[in-house]
């Protein structure tokens, strides 16, 4: 383990830059853009040259530990602010200063007309601060800090036009749903300080061989669940469509580098905790299958651009976290997909943003139609992010998404059967609804208003979009073989350095057969979406109109979750209010009744007195006749 003193600074930049930028106000507003960019572009610097730092150390030196402050010390519980950087995390910091840098340059011109921008990209410099904490941070509660951050500046960044209700009620579901998830989380480091006495991953770690299946089987059930919240997937994922309702750069950021991607890290940091727990592996593997399926269902139906984006990183989430209940493998798998799905979901996102800028905000897909001639730069950026995504050769989504489902055949038995076939039927839906969107969008005749003007967007945001583009066929090369990151993150996730267990499938077979649904996905897409009309038919089958209410999971959520709250929270104030301020209430009045007598002795009148002391008179004479007697 190597200590560094620089860790600190890729928080502390974009932390203190979003500092000053909401501190000294409208003062700011002419170079708070830049100062935020730069700031950003810094602290990608510093992780290019942390990234170069540790491939020039060699075994456990690569590592690289910064104790900034002692944090609490009370009794034998001692936390510190301490930063670790590892191969897991500096693979996170890449990414999230990386492509949050080229969101920083697109929302120059995205957000040039817009008056609060100063404060927008104050909240951009939180976001990217926070997540960096989470993925440095050495022990469980100084990831909870960044994860709590991170969740503050989605509400702040969703909700940025809060002047619409609509916007406003959406920033707060997303909070709410991921307040959920939160207690898991909180659950979960209670659960591992009163079994282990630390909350330091390495300190949980050396402890998990020695603990009860029982309390690894809760921690890793709470972690997620924490998950769940942040990452979008069954049962918390009801948030992720509606927080399309900030500005489109906030989609591209929450969906490729940061929120919905912590998720994914947190349980591959806990690799320790779910490879010691069956159990719990179990539960992140049908989260995962349901989920991905669940969002690509729904991805079939959203006429909104940006919602059905926002279904495909549900699915493709889903992908990520089936992988790491998949073993040592699994996880590598995972984050390869992570890092790729990095570059096309945050390319497509500003696609879409670029397209909304060219068609004066309008986001209804069947509203598009034969904009390719009118944007071809925006196409071809778009264009190549779609072939990733549904796992074309060579680009990046063939080689990530096919590992994972090469490992889900190879977990054996019925097990590798439903888990390899929900990846394979995924990939199919996958293609199916990407092709709708593409098609929809940019082939066929144009279905806009006469109003609508169509035109390329500047160089400020194309030329992010270009960078992305490439990135989504240059990464797949990179990672081609699948071994380079099982091996990079061996360290972390005790992965061997073999690509798999029992080999169900050849890894030829199964790409065949992901190819052969994607053309059959890609082929039914483009028969069905040649020619629509530009307002969504209402005569649809009784699975469109679910898919188009997301599978009504905003009802079952009301009807498991919202009402019986609603009445759980009614008793309990009937409750408060009958039995507890009841009897507060009852001795208040029973005093009261009783002075209300006594008060009337009290009258002002000698005779009544004077009856008094004779009735108490009389009243001692019997009791002392009763005694003596």
């Amino acid at each position: 383990m190597t200590t560094s003193t620089h860790l600190v600074y890729l928080i502390a930049l974009p932390l203190v830059s979003a500092a000053i930028l909401l501190l000294l106000g409208r003062i700011a507003d002419k170079w708070g853009h830049i100062l935020a960019t730069l700031v950003s572009a810094s602290a990608f610097a510093i992780g290019v040259s942390e990234f170069f730092a540790m491939k020039s150390r060699h075994g456990d030196a690569r590592a690289a530990t910064q104790t900034i402050f002692s944090w609490i010390s009370v009794g034998s519980f001692k936390v510190d602010a301490a930063l670790l950087l590892d191969q897991l995390s500096i693979s996170f910091v890449l990414l999230i200063t990386g492509v949050g840098t080229l969101i920083h340059i697109y929302s120059i011109a995205y957000m040039s007309h817009d008056r609060d921008r100063r404060r927008f990209f104050a909240y951009l410099n939180l976001f990217i601060a926070a997540m960096l904490l989470l993925v440095l941070g050495n022990s469980y509660l100084n990831l909870y800090v960044g994860w709590e951050g991170v969740g503050l500046a989605s509400y702040l960044l969703i909700g940025f036009w809060n002047q619409k209700p609509a916007y406003a009620t959406a920033a707060k579901k997303a909070f709410v749903a991921n307040r959920v998830g939160d207690v898991g989380l909180s659950l979960a480091i209670m659960i591992a300080f009163a079994q282990f006495g630390t909350v330091t991953f390495a300190g949980v770690k050396a402890g998990a061989p020695h603990a009860s299946s029982a309390a690894l089987t809760a921690i890793g059930a709470m972690l997620l669940l924490a998950a769940a919240g942040k990452s979008a997937q069954f049962p918390l994922q009801s948030w992720l469509g509606d927080a399309m309702a900030g500005p489109t750069p906030v989609s591209a950021l929450i969906h490729a580098a940061t929120m919905v991607t912590a998720g994914v890290y947190l349980i591959t940091r806990s690799n320790f905790i779910f490879d010691a727990s069956s159990t719990a592996r179990l539960l992140v593997v049908i989260v995962g299958a349901i989920t991905l399926l669940f969002g690509a269902i729904v991805g079939t139906a959203k006429d909104d651009i940006k919602k059905a984006l926002a279904a495909s990183t549900m699915s493709q989430i889903g992908y990520m976290i089936l992988a790491t209940g998949l073993g040592p493998v699994g996880y590598a798998f995972a984050i390869m997909h992570l890092l790729t799905h990095g570059f096309f979901k945050a390319g497509m996102f500003l696609g879409a943003g670029s397209v909304m800028h060219g068609m004066d905000d309008e986001v209804n897909m069947r509203k598009y139609g034969g904009l390719a001639k009118f944007m071809p730069i925006t196409t071809i950026t778009f264009g190549l992010g779609y072939l990733a995504i549904i796992g074309v050769p060579p680009f990046a989504g063939f080689y990530s998404k096919d590992k994972i489902i090469e490992t889900a055949f190879n977990a054996g038995g019925t097990k590798g059967i439903l888990l390899g076939g929900a990846a394979l039927l995924g990939a199919a839906i996958t293609a199916f609804y990407m092709t709708r969107v593409v098609v929809l969008t940019f082939a066929g005749s144009k279905r806009w208003d006469e109003k609508a003007h169509p035109h390329e967007s500047p160089v400020l945001m194309w030329l992010p979009m270009a960078i992305l583009a490439i990135g989504s066929v240059a990464s797949g090369f990179l990672l081609a073989s699948g071994s380079a990151m099982v091996n990079w993150l061996a360290p972390v996730v005790n992965a061997s350095g073999v690509e798999g267990g029992k080999e169900l499938m050849k890894p030829i077979v199964v790409s065949l057969l992901a190819l052969g649904v994607v053309v059959v996905g890609v082929a039914f897409a483009v028969i069905k979406y040649r020619t629509v009309p530009s307002v969504a038919p209402e005569d649809v089958s009784i699975f469109t109109k679910a898919a188009r209410k997301d599978l009504y999971q905003d009802s079952l959520n009301e009807a498991l979750l919202m009402r019986p709250g609603q009445k759980l929270t009614s008793g309990l104030v009937y409750t408060d209010d009958t039995l507890v301020d009841g009897a507060v209430r009852s001795v208040g009045f029973t005093l009261a009744t009783v002075s209300g007598w006594v008060r009337k002795l009290q009258n002002g009148y000698v005779r009544t007195y004077a009856l008094v002391m004779l009735i108490g008179l009389l009243a001692l004479i019997a009791t002392i006749w009763m005694v003596t007697l």
